[in-house]
């Protein structure tokens, strides 16, 4: 996702003159040729996160579609700050482009872990959150948010579903119709929850949007069992507001799948870690199978 988003970034760089780009010194050989295509608006502030979203605000009063990348964790928390005052109080536009989400630097400890980064910017009022679940689904939310006019955080890992869907409009995508149950999957959790669901009779709806989320579809697409099940990369809950908000017309009765909200101390690869926590199809399903 993460070499797919920056090549995009680098042909429409090249491409529209108002698109600026601001490095903290994070995937720069990714961004080289922009770098040297135009060096007025492309730089690199280095670690300096806030300072990093400053500039971007700066680029964005003059015009600019400023797109700021670095690791999750010092995009979407260290910096928290910035964004609310200079984008959101504000209301500019700007995408945020992180890599590393939850844990794909997982040997490097709970410092560049970031669960908790679409829960800490949902509280930024406008702001749009796009999880994608493939490289070419990357490469569509970036030319579709890049210059949306408002702040928009996207979201790459390594982990990736098998192949690209048809995104709809709102960004939650029916997939297949059950009547005993809803499950929302997001992003990269769409394969392993589909492996999780085998033999049961569930609506599944595949959801790249989450903030705001498309609550008319999943009112409208929702199984007619009051049963519903999101599995998100994110901390357990972080979009169970929005789906309830969703479903407020009818009973229902929610369980959220996701990264338990407890420090990981443990270091491994990503799939030890979604091993560990249940987040694997064997865990998913077996949380799923419970519940019901």
């Amino acid at each position: 996702m993460r070499e797919r988003a920056a090549s995009t970034l680098v042909e429409l760089f090249r491409e529209d003159e108002r698109l600026a780009l601001v490095l903290a010194d994070i995937s720069v050989d990714l961004f080289k040729p922009a770098l040297r295509h135009d060096p007025r608006r492309a730089v690199n502030v280095g670690i300096m996160e806030q300072t990093a979203v400053g500039v971007a605000a700066g680029f964005a009063l003059e015009g600019f579609h400023p797109v700021v990348h670095t690791i999750a964790p010092f995009l979407a928390e260290r910096p928290l700050e910035q964004v609310k005052l200079d984008f959101g109080y504000q209301r500019l536009g700007g995408l945020f482009l992180s890599v590393g989400a939850s844990y794909d630097y997982g040997a490097s400890g709970m410092t560049h872990h970031s669960p908790g980064d679409v829960a800490a910017l949902s509280t930024v009022p406008g702001i749009e959150i796009v999880l994608p679940g493939t490289a070419d689904e990357t490469e569509r939310l970036v030319r579709a948010t890049y210059a949306n006019g408002r702040p928009t955080y996207l979201r790459t890992q390594t982990s990736t579903n098998a192949r690209s869907h048809e995104l709809a409009p709102g960004g939650l995508t029916l997939v297949r119709r059950g009547s005993a149950l809803t499950v929302i999957a997001i992003g990269p959790m769409l394969d392993r929850t589909l492996e999780a669901l085998d033999g049961l009779d569930a609506t599944v709806l595949y959801a790249t949007t989450v903030f705001p989320l498309d609550r008319q579809t999943l009112a409208a697409e929702a199984a007619p069992a009051d049963e519903v099940a999101i599995v998100e990369p994110l901390y357990e809950g972080t979009t169970t507001a929005e789906v309830a908000a969703a479903l407020a017309h009818r009973p229902a009765r929610i369980l959220s799948i996701g990264i338990p909200r407890e420090v990981i101390s443990r270091y491994g690869t990503v799939e030890e870690h979604d091993r560990e926590l249940g987040l694997d199809a064997r865990g998913i399903r077996e949380r799923i199978l419970g519940f019901l």
